[in-house]
């Protein structure tokens, strides 16, 4: 971790201060939905066997400080970044090249490019994609020059089931009003101040790209009188629910759009595909009413990860979803665009990739700006294979010193799957010599976050400490993709920067996925550094 740029933060608390505090926080919390589930290791299933009980989600006590210039600047990029996706999720024949060669060690990628191929055999019937997008930042200063500006550094891009969009306004929210009622103490109100807290409003602006969606989709074609709805597709059991409620609610009361809830081992018990009409139209049959619904969007918060396709029933659901009318957040081709493979070949130096795929959509103007404010926040990644970048990879990864700078990452989203420091040799002398197991790993250098602290109040226990803070700025964007002789091209329909979230872990964990189990909710207070 570099040295700090940032003053002395947070001050220590009297018994008094923190009492006042954390009771303020648990309240407001429960009261606003700021909650989760608790896992099986804080609460046991014998005592909550009906999964009824919620607890304060992992929250930091006071907002992290953050760079103003950082933050400014992760924000101002978003909508070039979703552009970015949305083409290189247009382009199948590219991703074609890229997909076949790491399918060749990663079943579960394989298995998504069969989904795609068997959809493209039948005809693909919506034109349509979604992407709820969200990047990932760390803020970086080079530990070799004291002097050097902090600037941000993309940790990865998530292209499905991007979360914490509900939490993070309402974490937000939480620091505003602990500012309000006086909980920081006096001795910090030069730094927390209403304008260095930037109101967050995630919930609000990914909500109305679901309601976008559902409004491009058109009309009911199934059946004059049936109405439409939005399909969260969830998993079960999902600890992170009330996440996901903060979207739904809003759905319902202030865009009037019914939103459903299906688990994703239930998709081919109470959905159907209308096949007499051959735009092939999803239909959801809820198990508790008697009527059903034109299903619009199908937003998924599960299925992104290898555990949760156990047997041939779950990617026959997949498949299911994908060859239907409804629009996908993401469609396969989107959830394949978000692989690290993706993020390394993008971030090879002297790549042109950005440009060429910057130029395929109609929107940016200027592609050579755009694509040099995107290139200035990657971090050096290589491949593991026989190239010379990737030669060079090898050896620093199987060097004891050298590879204590980079974390090996595999095709996978969630968290708690990346292989850090010097933990990467032995773990790839565990894979043999077998070149085709190493083509499934990129190497990335690590980013050096300044030093920070903060406390964390996290199942029922406080702890104080060192810190890293990951920004997440969430985009969204609605794109048609090019038909004839223009399908390499993308239309985009729709697209903004839709709030961020900001995670804060201890400096000794390594991960940083809060449902994972390694991070806290935060928000940020903003400094001019």
């Amino acid at each position: 971790m570099a040295a700090t740029i940032y003053p002395d933060y947070p001050p220590a608390l009297t018994s008094d201060q923190s009492g006042y505090l954390l009771s303020n926080l648990k309240d407001w919390s429960i009261l606003n939905g700021l909650a989760v589930r608790p896992s099986p290791a804080f609460v046991s299933r014998e005592i909550d066997p009906s999964g009824s009980l919620a607890v304060t989600a992992p929250l930091t006590l006071f907002p992290s400080l953050f760079p103003r210039v950082c933050f400014d600047e992760a924000r101002a990029i978003q909508t070039g970044y979703n552009e970015l996706y949305a083409a290189i999720a247009g382009d199948e024949t590219w991703l074609k090249e890229i997909v076949e060669e790491i399918a060749q060690v990663d079943e579960f990628i394989a298995k998504l490019w069969q989904v795609h191929l068997a959809v493209k055999r039948e005809g693909y019937t919506q034109d349509l994609s979604l992407g709820l997008f969200r990047s990932d930042y760390m803020v970086h200063r080079d530990p070799l020059n004291s002097a050097a500006e902090p600037q941000i550094r993309q940790v990865e891009f998530n292209t499905i089931a991007s979360s914490f969009g509900g939490l993070a306004a309402k974490v937000s929210a939480l620091h505003r009003h602990l500012l309000q009622i006086q909980a920081f103490p006096p001795t910090q109100l030069d730094l927390i101040t209403a304008n260095n807290l930037p109101d967050n409003l995630s919930v609000q602006s990914l909500s109305r790209g679901l309601a976008t969606a559902h409004k491009a989709y058109g009309n009911c074609v199934s059946e004059p009188n049936r109405p439409l709805c939005i399909l969260f597709i969830v998993q079960s059991p999902e600890n992170n629910i009330f996440d996901q409620h903060a979207l739904s609610n809003e759905l319902w009361t202030n865009h009037g759009i019914p939103t459903f809830r299906v688990a994703y081992g239930n998709i081919l018990r109470h959905t159907s595909v209308a096949h007499s009409f051959p735009t092939r139209p999803l239909i959801y049959s809820p198990p508790n009413l008697p009527s059903s619904y034109e299903v619009t969007t199908c937003y998924f918060r599960a299925g992104y990860s290898p555990a949760e396709y156990p047997d041939d029933t779950a990617w026959s659901a997949r498949l299911h979803l994908e060859r239907s009318a409804a629009i996908k957040c993401p469609s396969i081709l989107t959830h394949l665009a978000g692989s690290k493979k993706i993020q390394q070949i993008l971030a090879t130096p002297s790549s042109t990739y950005l440009e060429r795929f910057l130029a395929r959509s109609r929107a940016i103007s200027d592609t050579t700006a755009v694509a040099s404010r995107i290139r200035a926040t990657f971090a050096a990644m290589y491949p593991l294979d026989s190239s010379p970048a990737g030669r060079h990879a090898a050896s620093l990864a199987t060097s004891p010193h050298e590879s204590a700078a980079y974390v090996l990452k595999p095709q996978r989203e969630g968290g708690g799957n990346n292989i850090y420091g010097t933990k990467i040799p032995a773990f790839l002398k565990s894979l043999g010599d077998d070149e085709l197991k190493w083509k499934g790993y990129v190497l990335m250098e690590l980013i050096e976050p300044p030093s920070l602290r903060n406390t964390i109040f996290r199942n029922g226990e406080v702890k104080s400490g060192e810190v890293i803070g990951e920004l997440g700025v969430y985009g969204v964007c609605l794109w048609r993709n090019g038909k004839d002789k223009h399908k390499d091209k993308v239309e985009i329909l729709e697209n903004f920067e839709a709030g961020h979230l900001l995670r804060t872990k201890g400096r000794e964990s390594e991960e940083g996925g809060v449902a994972a189990g390694f991070g806290s909710v935060d928000s940020v207070c903003l400094i001019e550094i």
